[in-house]
């Protein structure tokens, strides 16, 4: 097929590297404009133009679809479909139009399941056991179009949002292949807004552990949040970021919520509103990350401290 690929993250190149190799050919690939990063804060090119020029694609990097100069530019294509996966900007009704078969979006949720811009983090910090991928006919809602394929991929109790974030494209870009192998006989099916939930944007407010939650929902936080923006507290009024944790096995606690009960090699463990977490991997401000055991090597930390305050 004559493929438009846009997308913009490393979830995104994997599924334009599986159609490179496949055997389509990509006649435009569409991503963000260049962005500021690192230390230097120079220009970076997004993973999905790095996948582009390496494979000697044509890159298009408008700011918008909106206009007609951009919208234009796709129509020239006569692509047969639009693949997008993460691409970061808005269709409007008439880019959707353009291809001749429509656009089709890689989402990473198993939809009407957390719709919108944070679906690995929402399904993890919900304690859900299994989410996926959904091959979506695109429409002008928030992931609201009709459902082609399905592939459902199992969440861990040691997956963090990375982990599971590299499963996802993995499936995604297998997915997606398959689904344009075999578009002809793929029935589109409505989904039950009943069903539908939200997957909001994170924010690093949102990402502070509140030590009143029960420990299992703080664990979930720590994976959910690793490794952005970071599930962090305070410790002595300065920022303290929490890498890897889990429940701890002792059970309840008889404590106010974040006191340290207990600090050695194996582990920080502080009191949650239910039960206890352990603290493995920590970063604290101005420090690199280390483990628990790396951290009281430097530092004395004795019980009854309280984090959070």
């Amino acid at each position: 097929m004559r493929v438009i690929f846009a997308g913009t993250p490393p979830f995104a190149a994997a599924a334009l590297e599986a159609l490179v190799a496949a055997g389509h050919e990509i006649v435009l690939v569409l991503t963000q404009p260049d962005r500021p990063a690192g230390r230097g804060m120079k220009l970076a090119a997004s993973a999905v133009k790095q996948a582009a020029l390496a494979h000697g694609l044509p890159v298009y990097q408008p700011t918008t679809l909106k206009r007609p100069e951009a919208q234009a530019r796709v129509a020239d294509c006569t692509a047969d479909v639009m693949v997008v996966a993460a691409y970061g900007l808005i269709l409007p009704q008439a880019v959707l139009d353009l291809p001749r078969l429509g656009c089709l979006n890689i989402h990473a949720s198993l939809l009407p399941r957390w719709r919108g811009a944070a679906p690995i983090q929402r399904a993890i910090l919900a304690g859900d056991r299994e989410t996926g991928i959904t091959i979506m006919q695109m429409d002008a809602g928030l992931d609201t179009g009709a459902m082609l394929a399905k592939t459902v991929v199992p969440i861990t109790d040691a997956d963090t949002a990375a982990t599971l974030h590299d499963a996802l494209a993995a499936a995604g870009a297998a997915a997606i292949v398959s689904a344009l192998d075999a578009y002809g006989t793929l029935v589109p099916q409505a989904q039950d807004e009943r069903d539908a939930s939200y997957a909001a944007k994170l924010s690093k407010e949102e990402a502070r552990l509140d030590w009143q939650q029960p420990a299992d929902a703080l664990a979930r936080a720590v994976r959910a949040f690793n490794p952005a923006p970071g599930a962090w507290t305070r410790l002595d009024g300065a920022p303290f970021k929490i890498l890897c944790a889990e429940v701890a096995r002792e059970g309840e606690a008889d404590a106010p919520p974040g006191t340290l009960l207990r600090a050695d090699p194996a582990g920080l463990v502080v009191a949650c509103g239910g039960g206890a977490l352990v603290l493995h991997e920590i970063q604290a401000a101005g420090s690199k990350r280390m483990t628990a055991a790396a951290f009281l090597a430097g530092r004395a930390l004795r019980p009854g401290v309280r984090l959070g305050d």
